[in-house]
């Protein structure tokens, strides 16, 4: 199945709103499309909280960053791929996200990227731990 790049995004932010859910977090979606975080998560006391910029593709893909390292923010990047079919799920901070990306070049104008390779590593394949639980137990 074939889905257009909005419900592709909007499948990866609530499939993560999902599982954080389940971790025991509040987990609520920001403004779609607006600069910065996708996902304000905070704990049952209301004693912890914590950004998530949310990616998500259809397949096993580079991770497009956009022309500039400084908008990646957030307390953790949630990596997505194959939502469609088997979802996988990459957890990493935005450290990590910086320290990995390639920059490309094409006609004068820089991108950079997160390819497969980087971030589809044990270390943070369902990394759930990463986060820790929300019920304030943990």
């Amino acid at each position: 199945m074939k889905l257009d790049s909005q419900v592709v995004g909007n499948a990866g932010l609530y499939f993560t709103c999902f599982h954080l859910s389940l971790l025991g977090w509040n987990a609520m979606p920001t403004a779609r499309n607006a600069r910065g975080i996708d996902i304000v998560a905070y704990s049952r006391s209301g004693s912890h909280f914590f950004g998530v910029q949310v990616k998500a593709l259809s397949k096993r893909a580079p991770v497009p960053l956009g022309t500039s390292l400084d908008k990646i923010m957030g307390d953790f990047w949630i990596i997505v791929n194959n939502i469609v079919a088997d979802p996988a799920v990459f957890i990493l901070r935005p450290a990590e996200v910086r320290e990995r990306a390639r920059r490309c070049e094409k006609d004068g104008r820089v991108s950079f990227w997160l390819e497969p390779t980087s971030y589809d590593t044990d270390v943070f394949r369902n990394a759930w731990n990463r986060i820790g639980r929300g019920d304030d137990t943990a």
